[in-house]
């Protein structure tokens, strides 16, 4: 393990490297602008196609591996395998999609899609972990940002995909197969393990109203040139122009480091001096050149010293262990408590795991259905022109998951109340969404897509954070990627059996291949409706279970990272 990088500049300069990643994270959310293609031209029915949203679903949350691996290898090993996921699965994709190859296996399609979207796994993994671990005292604001942005990206991509590559399916697949691990590439060096940021710069909570303000007008930005583009069909000049414009505002992050960089804060000066740089290896141990040295006011053992930072993924060997208990540097081995860190297995066989996944299970799984079929229902009421639809759920997605890490580490902050209660209320307003969709009143097709994707982001950025109070960051790769499987399986239940089941039936019904009106989803948005009120009881019990733990980590109203278990 290599040193960690210090300063104050350089976990700022992660952050907003870590922002290009988390759009390129967001490929999965590209299937709506390519599944109608793939039905036409490879001719599969609404079952098919459904099966195939699972494997898009699958792909991009199974990240346990990549939550192993971001424990043992630096976050630009983790990028790499990204990247060439990305450029093998989405390559198959385009390679039948264009003709290139003929009659490829329906099994190998879907295979490819699972290895292509996966690609986001580890993408996610590398930049949230990593960054949750420079600013461990801004969880619920680092998630909300990050994955913010990966909300925001089906909405990025849309305007690619229309402006640059004139609304081609091939295209999209030939550019995510090649763009994005360009991307991932240039960015590699810069989303590296850095020193925590300090909790007492005043400037810090300057910084990340800044990255949230500009991320704000990215997205209104973004959703108005869509909409134009599609009303009034823009010129060339004027559509490139409007791409230009949205690739700067994604460098805006980037402008913090450089302010830093020119103009120093005396606080960020004064804070190099003295300060050792955290390693794993002791031998890399430094002050940065600084001539005076604080003096601890507790001398630690030496075997104390052993046991590293909370950035060490690597355990104490036992010999370390016992020597540290013989001279009191530790207390004999325990079980964790909730806000300590936790091994997977610890975290497994405790009741706060499996609600927190289960409440995370109802709210994305249910959602994720409408995005995989969107543009399905959006036919289905008439509406052929999907991608405006799409890019107005990207955007309300990104207003979810920003606002939610908003909101709530405000309210923890201020209140100690428990982020889940969150997730209790949009999983309310979620019942009541899918009854509008079911209802399929003139107007309700917009408006419940706006509260759906508002509702579906704040249940990513609350669960994120969620999992590190309750459970420690050590692990939070496994963590994060063991709860996000609640998406693939939402999908497959809901999505590949209901959905697509109840569409190819009435579809029958209509003698087509293409089903028309309220029926073909109606079904599925009231069962989706009761799942909700079953995941809305389960987030209140699990609310009054953790609020006891959150009015320990919270209490005086700012985090208090607890004492470590010391296994």
């Amino acid at each position: 393990m290599v040193g960690l990088k210090g300063g104050s500049r350089p976990p700022w300069v992660g952050l907003g490297a870590a922002v290009w990643v988390q759009i390129a994270s967001g490929n999965a959310y590209n299937f709506p602008l390519y599944s109608h293609s793939l039905k036409s031209v490879l001719g599969f029915n609404q079952r098919q196609l459904t099966l195939l949203g699972v494997a898009n679903d699958i792909g991009e949350n199974v990240g346990l591996l990549p939550g192993v691996v971001c424990n043992k290898f630096p976050p630009w090993v983790v990028l790499l395998i990204g990247g060439c996921s990305c450029f093998f699965g989405y390559g198959v994709l385009w390679l039948a999609l264009s003709k290139t190859l003929i009659s490829v296996p329906y099994w190998v399609l879907w295979f490819a899609l699972c290895v292509a979207t996966n690609s986001s796994a580890w993408f996610s993994t590398a930049v949230l972990v990593t960054n949750m671990r420079n600013f461990p005292l801004s969880r619920g604001t680092v998630a909300g940002i990050l994955k913010g942005y990966g909300g925001l990206s089906a909405a990025v991509y849309t305007e690619i995909y229309s402006v640059l590559l004139n609304s081609s399916s091939p295209k999209l697949l030939l550019f995510l197969a090649l763009g994005i691990p360009a991307l991932c590439l240039m960015m590699m060096f810069f989303v590296r393990p850095c020193t925590p940021a300090s909790g007492d710069d005043s400037s810090e909570h300057c910084h990340f109203l800044f990255i949230q303000a500009a991320s704000v007008v990215l997205g209104v930005y973004v959703l108005t040139t869509t909409i134009l583009d599609d009303v009034l069909s823009l010129s060339a000049p004027v559509a490139y122009s409007f791409l230009l414009v949205m690739v700067v505002l994604l460098m805006a992050p980037l402008a913090i480091p450089v302010k830093m960089t020119f103009y120093p804060s005396n606080l960020s000066k004064s804070a190099l001096h003295g300060k050792v740089v955290v390693s794993a290896d002791p031998s890399l141990v430094q002050d940065n050149g600084s001539a005076e040295k604080t003096e601890p006011l507790l001398e630690p053992s030496s075997s104390a010293a052993n046991l590293g930072s909370f950035h060490e993924s690597d355990g104490i060997s036992e010999v370390d262990l016992l020597l540290a208990e013989g001279e009191g540097a530790i207390k004999k081995k325990r079980r964790p408590r909730r806000g300590e860190d936790f091994t997977f297995t610890e975290a497994m066989i405790k009741a706060d795991f499996w609600l927190l996944f289960l409440v995370f299970f109802v709210g994305v799984g249910s959602g994720v259905t409408v995005l995989n079929n969107l543009a399905q229902i959006g036919i289905a009421q008439y509406m052929h022109d999907t991608k405006v639809l799409l890019s107005l759920f990207s955007f309300c997605n990104f207003v979810g998951r920003l606002g939610g890490g908003v909101i709530s580490e405000y309210l923890v902050r201020s209140r100690a109340i428990p982020r889940t209660i969150w997730m209790t209320i949009t999983q309310v307003i979620m019942v009541f969404t899918y009854l509008l969709f079911a209802s399929a009143m003139n107007g309700t097709l917009f408006a419940g897509t706006s509260l759906l994707g508002i509702c579906y982001g704040f249940q990513f950025s609350i669960m994120v954070p969620t999992a590190s109070e309750l459970f420690g960051l050590k692990n939070f790769g496994l963590f994060f990627n063991f709860m996000t499987l609640g998406n693939p399986l939402g999908a497959y239940l809901f999505s590949g059996l209901l959905a697509g089941f109840v569409y190819d039936n009435e579809a029958a019904k209509q003698q087509s291949t293409t089903c028309l009106g309220p029926t073909c989803f109606r079904l599925t948005f009231l069962v989706l409706a009761g799942v909700c009120i079953v995941g809305t009881m389960l987030s209140i019990v699990l609310t009054m279970r953790i609020l006891p733990v959150y009015k320990m980590l919270y209490a005086g109203g700012s985090f208090r990272l607890p004492q470590s278990s010391n296994r």
